[in-house]
């Protein structure tokens, strides 16, 4: 699969005092630069400094051809994890959840590239690259 990047950020999860502001920010420049709100939109996390406790790379990605800014994602295996859309704190609960499972070896993350999915018709999908 290749990704078009729209808009990047680097950040952490536990020490970065603005990791909202960043994350809206990012998401807002991203969206001012799609022309159809029916494309597939994608969280990617990738360059990992060591687990979820670490710095990452956070970017908004589109499904779109190879060109000078995409990244090829490698066909790894993945746990899928739904998300209910219907909850204002669901994107974060699922993400609570994968570190829950994580801490509890229950999940192996290959932190390799993993990614939010949003597709056009609402539903959220939380995809983890796995050992």
């Amino acid at each position: 699969m290749n990704l078009t990047i729209l808009n990047s950020i680097r950040t952490n999860n536990f020490n970065d005092n603005n990791l909202m502001q960043k994350i809206s920010k990012m998401w807002s420049e991203a969206s001012n630069l799609l022309n159809s709100r029916d494309k597939v939109l994608y969280g990617l996390y990738y360059n990992y400094e060591n687990d979820y406790k670490g710095d990452y790379t956070l970017s908004v990605a589109i499904e779109d051809i190879e060109n000078e800014s995409s990244i090829s994602i490698p066909n790894t295996p993945y746990k899928i994890f739904k998300v209910e859309s219907s909850d204002e704190f669901g994107i974060l609960n699922t993400w609570k959840e994968i570190w829950r499972l994580e801490e509890k070896g229950i999940l192996e993350t290959a932190y390799l590239y993993d990614f939010e999915k949003y597709d056009p018709n609402g539903q959220i999908e939380i995809h983890i690259a796995i050992k």
